[in-house]
């Protein structure tokens, strides 16, 4: 749920959630979030965010989706020389060679894979990296844009034949990836972005437990009505609601300032040390050749050459002498990371409540009120009533995000209230 952003609290909300869902035993999704820890570290490297979805029997999913997540903020963070795009697509190919070499080394792991969606968030905007169906979004108000391609067979034979989604023939399975990280010892890694960054914007990663049962045009309305908290929860309640097939993961943060306050913090003498190789080779050959010049030069009386060649001697020596010292490199300010990359925004709805959404929420609920009475549930009658009224009331007033709010609200208080009970008993 909702996580503390520490020092970055004035500038960035957070909040996340894993969940295995209704049909599984174990939960073979991973995430994490790196923040940066200081602002040095924010203008080069950013905030990171991480979601993987692991595929494999026993625990071979659940290992490759943590390989997954633990590797690639370290890896990510150690390629300074590189900038952010390229140290991301860098450390996702890398995670992938590891997972590869684990799988092959353990026939237990033999095949094992996981997606992986990877946000960055920097001076510069927002960066994604990105292997299979997980997804990654963007709220602006609302609208709502889908920033990763969905490496799935329907939407590969969709952008093939230039078709829409539900112009793909029925028949195609919809959960059947066309990459991932592990199964093949290289993988392509899309990269999109920078996409620019406003005050308000709101982004959403998730494994396709979500996408799955909830679809775009609901996500993008709860996001964009409720707080981020109570949006995750919701969220995961819905998807669980409609069967919860597969584990799901959400991470969703809200970015309050995108210039975070760094740039101006990091001053001269907070300069980065930058550690200077050994002297080159050929300073070393310069520096011999024309003392062993100078020396026969002056033997042969020949003093004017012979002083040349000892300036250039020492000049080759002064610069290879200060290249072995450490040299301070002032970040004065973001440096450039090149882009634009990839194609994203690939897909955009509009998120705005309407009539035809709440009224899906009223018959999700009435279905829910049937059920619970007919299973007896053990809830509280009279709150779950008084939101379905609130929510009904604020519909009928033509306030579809205060309805919505309601409704949202009553789907969590009922699936607390179940959830409770099964801890009681």
């Amino acid at each position: 749920m909702a996580q503390t952003t520490g020092q970055w609290s004035e500038y960035l909300d957070l909040a996340t959630l894993t969940d295995v869902g209704m049909r599984r035993s174990v939960n073979q999704d991973s995430h994490v979030v790196v923040l940066a820890s200081d602002p040095e570290s924010w203008i080069t490297r950013g905030h990171v965010f991480i979601v993987a979805d692991g595929m494999g029997a026993h625990a071979a999913g659940e290992l490759a989706s943590k390989l997954a997540v633990d590797n690639i903020p370290h890896t990510y963070y150690k390629l300074a020389e590189f900038p952010a795009p390229a140290a991301l697509e860098k450390s996702i190919v890398e995670a992938n060679a590891l997972i590869h070499r684990r799988g092959e080394a353990d026939s237990e792991f033999h095949g094992m894979g996981t997606t992986c969606s990877a946000l960055a968030i920097l001076p510069h905007g927002a960066v994604c990296a990105h292997v299979g169906d997980s997804r990654i979004y963007r709220l602006r108000g609302t609208k709502l844009e889908q920033l990763s391609f969905d490496h799935s067979l329907v939407w590969e034979m969709a952008a093939a034949g230039k078709l829409k989604d539900q112009e793909v023939p029925s028949f195609i399975p919809k959960n059947v990836i066309t990459r991932s990280l592990g199964p093949n010892a290289q993988v392509q890694v899309d990269v999109e972005g920078p996409f620019p960054i406003q005050p308000g914007d709101r982004f959403l990663l998730c494994s396709d437990g979500l996408t799955g049962p909830v679809d775009d045009k609901e996500l993008g309305a709860i996001l964009a009505s409720l707080s981020l908290d109570d949006a995750v929860q919701t969220l995961v309640d819905l998807a669980n609601l409609r069967g919860g097939p597969d584990n799901i993961t959400v991470v969703a943060l809200e970015v309050k300032d995108p210039q975070f306050g760094g740039a101006a913090q990091i001053q001269p003498q907070e300069a980065k040390k930058v550690k200077k190789g050994p002297i080159h080779p050929a300073a070393i050959g310069v520096v011999g050749v024309c003392l062993l010049a100078g020396c026969v030069l002056a033997i042969l009386q020949q003093l004017l050459v012979a002083g040349i060649c000892a300036g250039v001697a020492l000049l080759a020596g002064l610069l290879g002498h200060f290249q072995r010292f450490e040299t301070d490199t002032p970040l004065l300010g973001p440096q450039p990371i090149g882009g634009p990359f990839g194609r994203g925004p690939h897909r955009a709805y509009d998120s705005e409540p309407n009539e035809e959404l709440l009224a899906k929420f009223h018959d999700m609920l009435s279905r829910l009120n049937d059920a619970a009475q007919r299973e007896n549930w053990a809830i509280d009658w009279e709150k779950f009533q008084q939101l379905r009224s609130a929510a009904e009331s604020a519909r009928n007033g033509r306030d579809f995000k205060t309805a919505l709010k309601n409704y949202c609200e009553a789907i969590r208080f009922v699936l607390s209230e179940l959830r409770h009970s099964g801890e009681r008993r």
